[in-house]
């Protein structure tokens, strides 16, 4: 069976630039996701993390595969 990806899809009331920059800066990004050690908006650069609830968490292993300035990361 192959894995099928997924997409999550939002809409905010804000600037564009705001957005982006939450979403691909990283030091923004502990702030309500999740917190790297490092994230590139590169097409092949790779980042792991881990997520879960205090039971049980997993290991997550990330390549973004497109990127779109200000628009799209895939």
């Amino acid at each position: 069976m192959k894995d099928e990806p997924f997409v999550i899809e939002r809409i905010f009331n804000t600037q564009v630039e705001k957005v982006w920059k939450a979403m691909t800066d990283w030091k923004e990004m502990k702030q309500w996701y999740f917190d790297l050690k490092e994230f590139k908006p590169e097409v092949g650069f790779e980042f792991q993390f881990l997520a879960g609830d205090d039971k049980k968490q997993w290991l997550h292993f990330c390549q973004i595969i497109e990127v779109v300035d200000r628009k799209k990361i895939s």
